[in-house]
């Protein structure tokens, strides 16, 4: 029982929440790019949030399921999509049967999310399905996906009872600028530098991937230096090289660097990172930690009401 894939699309790997801990030994988290896509892919299905799902980038892919049946859910930047020809939408599940072909086409923003009930039969690393990709970890034999590979599914068939669908996908404020907390090292900053990354426009070139989005704007200056003793990376912080063009890290980054870091985009605004894609043109605003608390709390409660208000269809 299984997802045969026919076309792998461009760059589709197994994700879940993240393979947290293992930094120390130089193993970045990885896990989805927009992780509360992923959570609603889950909870459309009723199961764990934290399930790994299958993570498409830019081009969905075409698979046929060998199995009984399965129900799946997609979610995450639309994509055209269909079942045996007919159309489906995102954000609710759909039962398919056996010879049954999926297809995803185009992605409109960075990444769309493929959830199955039950999961993928797929074992862990580190506690986590999440591939890596660099270091060949995770996954699917700890790589993106290829023609003629079949995922292994835990369910031989779908469970009894109706498809189910959100009202609509959790309120994300993508209109808003991206909300950050500056350092740990803007002392290495001039003055000038700090007020132009807060107001001026950052394009994402097409240096772009799971590791790192780097951006196009006006050169920040540094104060001093434009290197550090190489101090630990995490998601969303933004590190600038002497070129002055800002990076901003991905799930895939490296576990230190040697940059100096102008600022880290909140926890609450990371899923929006994982939506923007080369064009895409990001805002950044300062906030204090207390409203990065606070944000982070909104969004939770905004996540959970919208969960619970799955309904059948």
């Amino acid at each position: 029982m299984s997802l045969l894939i026919e076309e792998p699309g461009l760059f589709s790997t197994l994700q879940d929440l993240g393979r947290n801990g293992f930094m120390r030994i130089g193993v970045p988290p990885s896990g989805a790019l927009d992780p509360l896509a992923l959570r609603a892919a889950n909870a459309v299905l009723g199961q764990d949030q934290a399930e790994a799902a299958l993570e498409m980038c830019r081009l969905g892919i075409t698979a046929v399921v060998e199995a009984e049946s399965l129900r799946f859910a997609l979610t995450g930047a639309e994509a055209p999509a269909s079942l045996n020809g007919r159309p489906i939408a995102f954000w609710r599940s759909h039962l398919a049967r056996r010879g049954q072909r999926l297809a995803i086409g185009r992605i409109a923003g960075g990444a769309a999310y493929l959830a199955v009930q039950g999961g993928f039969a797929v074992p862990a690393v580190m506690g986590s399905l999440s591939t890596y990709a660099r270091a060949g970890i995770g996954g699917f034999h700890g790589r993106r996906l290829a023609a003629g590979d079949r995922l292994p599914l835990r369910l031989p068939e779908a469970l009894p009872g109706p498809d189910f669908a959100l009202p609509h996908p959790v309120p994300a404020e993508r209109g808003r600028p991206l909300r950050v907390i500056l350092g740990p090292q803007e002392e290495m900053f001039t003055d000038a530098a700090i007020r132009c990354f807060l107001t001026e426009p950052w394009t994402v070139t097409r240096d772009a991937d799971r590791i790192g989005l780097r951006l196009a704007g006006p050169r920040l200056a540094h104060a001093g230096a434009a290197e550090i003793v190489s101090d630990a990376n995490t998601t969303g912080c933004i590190q600038v090289p002497g070129d002055g063009q800002p990076i901003v890290l991905l799930p895939d980054r490296q576990s230190v660097g040697g940059y100096p870091k102008i600022a880290t985009v909140i926890t609450a605004d990371l899923h929006r990172l994982g939506q923007a894609v080369p064009g895409s043109v990001l805002r950044f605003e300062a906030v204090a930690p207390e409203q990065a608390e606070a944000a982070l709390w909104l969004l939770e409660r905004a996540a959970a009401e919208t969960f619970a208000a799955r309904r059948p269809v």
